[in-house]
């Protein structure tokens, strides 16, 4: 049975990923992970966050990826017995100096694709290291994996292997970027990265008669213009790629004997997580209940388009990935329009506070620590025991929901966004 493991950047995305249907949760340590700029957990938050988890027949892995010096590793040695004690199952790495620490205190090591590990070869050699479980390099193609684990069940080994099957891609091999740092100095390396790659480029050269490179764009200036934008401008993205998407691709994922499918995305929203979760689960399951009647659902890809997403292809899998993204395509913008006053639940209503206006038929989104992430269509509204079809900014509304809410959880109202 392979796991569908999910990100989780804060308490709301864990509970979203949990209810969700997720196998497995990673998280961030304060300080120690790739994602610095995500909320991450603290020490006491662990405790929490594996309560959680447990409760729900799921495993807790805790990232500690970043490039580690001689003060990183004192520190993380001292909290090493603490991340076990508190429930965690594992530790993601990438520095082998931890390999022998997680072991010691009880913790499965899991080694990062910060590693970039490419072959069986390098598998078997963090096998006898004591590595449970290794992220493959996303530059492999997927006839690659199936030959590294058809070697790999050849000779009994037991290190189980994980892939990112769905969320950002980085420009640099498995994420050694130095991009952020030469420009800003903030190292990816350390989690601290502000992906530059992801704002609009033009690459310029000096013309001469001996040059090979021709500008093949109307735009006559000394800029060579790599595409054209969207709206009729000059700007290109060619530093930043799609996300990866492969939903579609299920039955041959899962006939490719990976343990694991990673869902990127701690710093991401809970809704990004939830939807996410949601689909890869139901597509998972379909599959697994009976291959010989598995379908694909054009829906899977409808729901995924509608949160934040840079636009999809398939990564390293198929071939190379197809294009250069601009920024979210989602098909949906979330506006914050309230919050969750109270929950009644004998006759199942939520009180809203609002302040932008609300209208049956609008499709909502409520996100909370406990509530996760939920959308809604209001087909039931009052105000004072009236019903209504409109509430102004500025009302507490009453609205009819099945789903248990909870006070201050926050409310979005989803527009879709103009092309």
């Amino acid at each position: 049975m392979v796991e569908l493991l999910a990100p989780a950047g804060n308490f709301i995305s864990l509970t979203s990923a949990l209810k969700n249907g997720a196998d497995a949760i990673y998280i961030g340590l304060e300080d120690m992970n790739m994602r610095v700029n995500a909320s991450n957990f603290s020490l006491e938050d662990i405790k929490k966050a594996s309560e959680m988890t447990r409760e729900y027949g799921a495993k807790l892995y805790v990232c500690t990826n970043t490039i580690m010096k001689d003060s990183d590793i004192e520190i993380l040695k001292e909290q090493l017995p603490l991340i076990k004690e508190y429930g965690a199952d594992g530790i993601i790495l990438s520095d082998i100096s931890l390999i022998d620490l997680a072991i010691e205190n009880g913790l499965e090591a899991h080694m990062s694709v910060q590693e970039n590990t490419t072959n069986f070869y390098a598998l078997k050699a963090l096998e006898k290291l004591g590595v449970k479980r290794a992220i493959l390099s996303r530059e492999l193609s997927l006839e690659d994996i199936r030959e590294i684990t058809k070697k790999l069940r050849e000779t009994d080994s037991s290190i189980e292997t994980e892939v990112f099957i769905h969320g950002a891609m980085c420009m640099a091999i498995s994420g050694r970027c130095f991009l952020s740092y030469g420009l800003y100095g903030r190292s990816a390396n350390c989690g601290d990265c502000l992906q530059p790659c992801r704002k609009e480029w033009k690459l310029v050269f000096e013309e001469n008669d001996e040059d090979d490179v021709v500008n093949f764009s109307d735009c006559d200036d000394e800029s060579f213009i790599i595409s054209n934008s969207y709206d009729g401008s000059y700007r290109t993205n060619f530093f930043s790629p799609k996300d990866m998407a492969l939903i579609e691709h299920i039955p041959e994922l899962i006939e490719a004997g990976i343990d694991s499918f990673k869902i990127e995305g701690r710093a991401r929203s809970p809704d990004y997580v939830a939807t996410a979760v949601r689909v890869y689960r139901e597509a998972i399951d379909s599959y697994q209940k009976g291959p010989e009647n598995y379908e694909y659902n054009p829906e899977w890809m409808e729901e995924l388009m509608k949160v934040f997403n840079r636009g999809y292809d398939t990564g390293f899998y198929f071939d190379v990935p197809y294009e250069i993204s601009e920024n979210n395509q989602s098909k949906f913008i979330k506006k914050d329009i309230g919050k969750v006053v109270n929950y009644y639940n004998r006759i199942k209503v939520a009180e809203l506070k609002i302040w932008d206006d609300l209208a049956i038929g609008d499709e909502i989104m409520i996100q909370g620590p406990t509530t996760g992430s939920i959308t809604h269509i209001i087909d039931s509204m009052q105000i004072d025991g009236k019903a209504i079809e409109k509430a102004e900014k500025g009302s507490n509304v009453a609205i009819a929901i099945d789903e248990k809410l909870r006070e201050s959880d926050f409310v979005y109202k989803l527009i879709p966004r103009e092309n």
